[in-house]
């Protein structure tokens, strides 16, 4: 939960970043999020859940590089990872 909220951070710093037309920094925020979603997929703790982490990584290249055959939008990745966010915060607290 906390590092797919993790993810969604940089995910959410991607989308900024455009609408910034910064694309530089919308690309490494991206990056980042790939790496932490990496990392997240190579840790054993998460098999169970491969099938999503790897279908996520799939969808966040298509749209962020591909050409969005998922039709993935703005929102709906603000929408995923919404609550990720909200109950890694929960939990902090």
């Amino acid at each position: 939960m906390e590092q797919l909220a993790n993810v969604g951070s940089e995910v959410e710093r991607a989308l900024n970043w455009r609408h910034k037309d910064n694309s530089e920094y919308s690309r490494m925020a991206f990056e980042r999020a790939l790496e932490l979603l990496a990392l997240t997929i190579d840790d054993p703790r998460h098999r169970r859940r491969l099938h999503e982490l790897t279908r996520l990584r799939e969808a966040l290249l298509d749209y962020f590089l591909g050409s969005n055959q998922f039709c993935s939008t703005e929102t709906s990745w603000r929408r995923y990872f919404y609550g990720y966010g909200y109950a890694a915060a929960l939990k902090r607290h």
